[in-house]
């Protein structure tokens, strides 16, 4: 069976066991989270109201900052160059179970 949940803006396709890297959530490690689904998949598809009769339970894993991107713009003529860098922080959590 796997899951189909939402974080951050972002959707994840989640089955049990799975470690999960999402945008940054708020709790410690060892914090146990629980998501709506927004699909559920296996023998069975549920979406909609269906998949609101489901949960998604998680356990935070740790926090972290992603690999870091550069950005750089330029503009040809008028000798225009800047260069930055950006790191996402995130939170990796492990699904423990899609209960009904």
């Amino acid at each position: 069976m796997f899951a189909i949940i939402k974080s951050g803006g972002k959707q994840y396709r989640v089955q049990e066991g799975d470690v999960v890297r999402v945008e940054s959530l708020q709790g410690e490690a060892g914090d146990k989270l629980d998501f709506t689904p927004v699909l559920v998949g296996g023998e069975q598809v549920a979406f909609g109201e269906d998949a609101g009769k489901y949960t998604v339970n998680a356990e935070v894993v740790g926090h972290g900052r992603g690999e870091k991107i550069y950005v750089r713009k330029y503009k040809s003529g008028i000798q225009y160059r800047r260069r930055t860098g950006h790191r996402q922080s995130y939170t990796a959590i492990r699904i423990t179970g899609i209960k009904a």
